[in-house]
């Protein structure tokens, strides 16, 4: 991505080096985008279980948090520079589609860079979920050793790939503005688990081609982004499928339990998104779940 000059967004809580204290419940507003990855990472098969119960949990505030002396590598602060930008480039672009496709005002996210664990307004959370998003403060939360393993144990590399994450997790935080988000996890609560992870699956869907929307108009606003950039994206949204993660961990599927959408749903609604930009061709709720 071409970033050079780009302001970075002031809407950022960098408490890196400080400990989260004790998680109180993971209760997370917002569904996170990599948590069958993280779970993959840290202990080879998948806990489908617990991972819904991290889905739906809505845990209150709990647990201190203290500073630690702590050095960023030159690594890192690369790629906090580089998210404050891309967080800068969301708030550009999502003013803008808001004015001229919503008809309102659009109100900005924080950015909330940690290390280890944290804690936030849906409770306390720690490094192993990956990047995620909380309603009830408005934040994405986002430990950025993430990029790193996404790197090292998924291949999934390049700068624009690293900005569909972060893009993604703003995606949700549109997804609440528009009232989305919290109709859908109503639904997810008042349904069984097998009906409560398809709902999960069109919420990520959207959240996807939401992070597509912005990339469309990230590129036509600033002309940074080539062919390279939307494969490395493309190749991220595969490999966080949960269908390639769950043959990955324990050599077969489990549909039922997907949450994320598969790698081609994934790939597909981040296409569409990056090709059209227009919020009407994103909706993921009102077609039949075989059609996603």
């Amino acid at each position: 991505m071409r970033m050079q000059g780009r302001r970075t967004s002031s809407n950022v809580d960098d408490r890196r080096g400080m400990s989260g204290g004790a998680a109180a419940g993971l209760g997370i507003g917002g569904i996170i985008i990599a948590g069958l990855v993280m779970l993959l990472l840290n202990g080879g098969k998948l806990d489908l279980g617990s991972l819904g119960s991290i889905i739906e949990q809505t845990g209150g505030m709990g647990g201190t948090q203290t500073t630690q002396e702590y050095q960023p590598t030159a690594e890192e602060e690369a790629l906090a520079e580089f998210s404050k930008q891309i967080l800068a480039s969301t708030e550009d672009v999502w003013t803008k589609v808001f004015r001229e496709q919503v008809g309102r005002e659009y109100e900005p996210p924080k950015m909330v860079l940690f290390t280890n664990a944290v804690q936030t307004g849906c409770g306390g959370a720690t490094a192993s979920v990956g990047p995620f998003y909380c309603s009830a403060d408005k934040s994405l939360y986002i430990d950025l050793s993430f990029f790193s393993q996404m790197k090292q144990q998924l291949g999934a590399d390049g700068e624009f790939a690293y900005a569909y994450v972060i893009a993604h997790e703003v995606g949700h935080h549109v997804e609440n503005l528009l009232g989305t988000l919290g109709q859908v996890h109503q639904k997810m609560q008042t349904s069984d688990q097998t009906t409560a992870n398809n709902w999960s699956v069109r919420l990520e869907l959207q959240a996807d081609f939401l992070a597509g929307v912005w990339g469309y108009h990230e590129n036509k606003m600033f002309n940074s982004i080539d062919q390279q950039d939307i494969m490395n994206a493309i190749n991220c949204s595969k490999v966080i499928g949960d269908d390639y993660l769950q043959k990955k961990s324990q050599g077969y599927t489990v549909p039922d339990a997907f949450t994320h959408g598969t790698s081609a749903q994934r790939e597909k609604w981040l296409k569409r998104g990056l090709q059209t930009g227009d919020l009407r061709y994103g909706d993921t709720y009102n077609i039949p779940y075989s059609q996603l």
